[in-house]
């Protein structure tokens, strides 16, 4: 017994239409004929829910990318502060760096990392805003 669709199953080949194109795919023409405004409208809704269904993936981030992000916005901290320190050591003002170590302390952070990347970054942080903080209380005393 072969199932054929919707309509239940076919014992005998007669149930199949009778006259096919050129082979592939054909609709059933037992609840009436589709019109091509219908077909249309329809492709074209589906269209836009593939479309939505694609940009609603792309927005879901898995915890890998998530990890990545916070890694390399700690790995950007710790790198402004190394700019800071050669500046200072250099005999600069350090003005620069140290705008551009507020910059990416401003930056959005991740607080759904893992427990122990989370204090490593709450450390990095923490040393930033100290920086900061000590600039400003020289700049405040100048």
């Amino acid at each position: 017994m072969k199932v054929t669709g919707p309509l239940g199953a076919a014992s005998t080949p007669a149930a199949r239409p009778a006259a096919r194109g050129a082979g592939g795919f054909a609709l059933p023409t037992t609840g009436g004929a589709v019109s091509a405004a219908q077909a249309g409208a329809t492709s074209s809704a589906s269209g836009v829910a593939s479309a939505a269904a694609l940009m609603a993936l792309q927005g879901v981030e898995d915890p890998t990318e998530r990890r990545r992000r916070a890694i390399r916005r700690g790995s950007g901290l710790l790198d402004r502060l190394d700019e800071l320190k050669l500046a200072l050591l250099g005999g600069q003002d350090g003005a620069a760096a140290l705008g551009r170590l507020a910059r990416d302390l401003r930056e959005e952070r991740d607080e759904e990392a893992e427990p122990g990347l989370k204090a490593v970054l709450d450390q990095i942080d923490l040393r930033a805003s100290v920086e900061l903080a000590k600039a400003e209380m020289s700049r405040s005393r100048s």
